[in-house]
């Protein structure tokens, strides 16, 4: 069954946050570890919506200068660092390979861009950017002959569903209680903060209530909180596409798009690459979905640069995730502000959080338990998160620490297959260990039965999806036969009542 704290059920609570998605596990963690009873409510699966379908990076956000936006680009690349320090088996600093086009941004206007990107943040683990000759760089083999010069720039990569889960099992870990699969139906303004009633039927006081709902806020402000100055939302869609590895290099690409906009290729778990995003308004959440016409403009905003063209067949996977940035009148999706919002609702205990950056779900937690406990103090800038306390190692960055730990786990587990091993460190980091003694169990085509059993209990998994393409990614390259196993699995540990969601 799914993960349970300590505590029984509690009938009252300083804070609910409703949702379970990078902003709601980020403030539920940041409560409890601040001594406040937290219950996080989350109708579906943790990280089960946008917040596993970014285009994961840990990234100041480069494009944003052109649009001025200083404080927020200095404030994404300094937590960038800090990211990269609290989960080094999930995150890494990336290299970007941008090429210079004729009828794109000048290359001098890029250098200057740069420039400053290398210097608005203390830097630790992130090097300079340099420009490179395509003709002579390792870059230059995956790039078309016509793309002769282009500059290189580091940012950062995680795993953005397993940085929900880690947060979330922090959470729990400091005595918060984390619901899945039942969302809030209504809640109603009391003497004591509100009364909470879930999809369940059970009901709960909370002191305050946080709504990180993300393209849902607007909708569970009004229909749930009973408020009316709900933020107005505009709900920008992103779809990516999964490919065959594009170029062997370690490089990711950052192309520029004629009507102004960029598109990364990614190196994406080894085998492949994944290439994102778009920008395409759409009117409500639950219309979200990659579009025929989203993945045509991806595949020729790769094909401009890359030199050995992809088509639709070779699409692996496809997905999209739904942005809920603050409507600004008069802008387009490009030229939004990805700052965030936190919305008081006038006369009540409850917030609205509207936007923000994957890269700045950390700080949006603080300024939120600023607005809403302000007496408490601050305390996740140096706290690594479950799995990533790795032993430092001096002069070492926390991800080379990362990858000299593994080979040594490599080492002490000599008897099983080192991919299994170095694959079971990249998901669970330390927590790796304790399965690798007990045994892994049945292997049921690609994933062990004692790492089923850690993701039930653990980890909130119940199904085939959550555990292929959320905890592990292992999806991608799984049989059929796999899926059939796991649920399999499951429908046997949960007996008569399991049903898959």
């Amino acid at each position: 069954m799914p993960p349970t704290p300590d505590k029984t059920f509690r009938d009252t609570c300083d804070l609910l946050v409703i949702g379970g998605g990078i902003n709601g596990c980020g403030i539920a963690r940041d409560a409890a570890g601040r001594d406040l009873d937290v219950v996080l409510v989350e109708a579906g699966d943790i990280g089960g919506g946008t917040s596993s379908a970014s285009t994961k990076l840990i990234h100041g956000g480069l494009r944003y200068l052109e649009f001025y936006e200083f404080k927020l680009v200095r404030k994404a690349l300094a937590e960038r660092e800090v990211l990269l320090n609290l989960a080094p088996h999930i995150s890494w600093p990336l290299p970007f390979v941008l090429p210079l086009s004729e009828d794109t941004r000048p290359g001098w206007l890029i250098r200057i861009g740069l420039w400053l990107y290398d210097r608005l943040a203390k830097r630790t683990s992130i090097p300079n950017s340099s420009k490179i000759d395509l003709r002579r760089d390792r870059a230059g083999f995956v790039v078309a002959a016509k793309y002769k010069h282009a500059f290189r720039y580091w940012d950062g990569w995680v795993d953005d569903s397993r940085l929900c889960i880690l947060n979330a099992q922090d959470a729990l870990a400091r005595g918060a209680e984390i619901v899945t699969r039942d969302g809030v139906e209504s809640a109603f303004p009391s003497d004591d903060g509100w009364l909470v009633v879930l999809e369940s039927g059970r009901e709960l006081y909370a002191r305050k209530i946080v709504n990180c709902t993300g393209p849902w806020a607007e909708q569970v402000a009004q229909d749930v909180l009973g408020v009316e100055d709900a933020p107005r939302l505009n709900l920008v869609q992103g779809a990516h596409i999964v490919v065959p590895r594009i170029g062997r290099q370690e490089d990711a690409l950052m192309l520029q798009q004629p009507d102004g906009r960029v598109v990364f290729v990614l190196p994406y778990h080894d085998r492949y690459s994944l290439i994102g995003t778009t920008e395409t308004a759409i009117a409500s959440p639950d219309e979200s979905g990659a579009t025929d016409s989203e993945v045509d403009y991806l595949l020729d905003a790769a094909n401009r640069y890359i030199s050995r063209p992809i088509a639709r067949d070779d699409i692996i996977a496809a997905f999209a995730g739904v942005r809920p940035l603050v409507l600004e009148e008069g802008k387009d999706a490009r030229e939004t502000s990805r700052e965030w919002l936190l919305h008081d609702h006038a006369g009540t205990e409850a917030l609205t959080v509207i936007g923000g950056k994957l890269t700045t779900y950390r700080l949006l937690a603080e300024a939120a338990l600023k607005k809403l406990y302000p007496e408490t103090r601050a305390w996740t800038a140096t706290t690594r998160l479950p799995g990533g306390d790795i032993p430092v190692v001096r002069g070492k960055s926390a991800r080379d620490a990362f990858l000299i730990w593994r080979a040594a786990l490599v080492e002490r587990f000599a008897d099983y297959d080192p991919d299994i091993v170095v694959r079971l460190a990249n998901v669970y980091g330390t927590r790796a260990v304790l399965m690798l003694e007990q045994g892994l169990g049945r292997n049921l085509g690609g994933i062990f039965e004692t790492e089923l059993d850690y993701l039930s209990a653990e980890e909130w998994a119940t199904s085939a999806e959550d555990v292929l393409w959320r905890r592990t990614k292992l999806g991608l390259s799984v049989e059929m036969a796999t899926v059939t196993n796991i649920e399999s699995w499951f429908a046997k540990s949960f007996g008569a009542s399991y049903t898959s969601p």
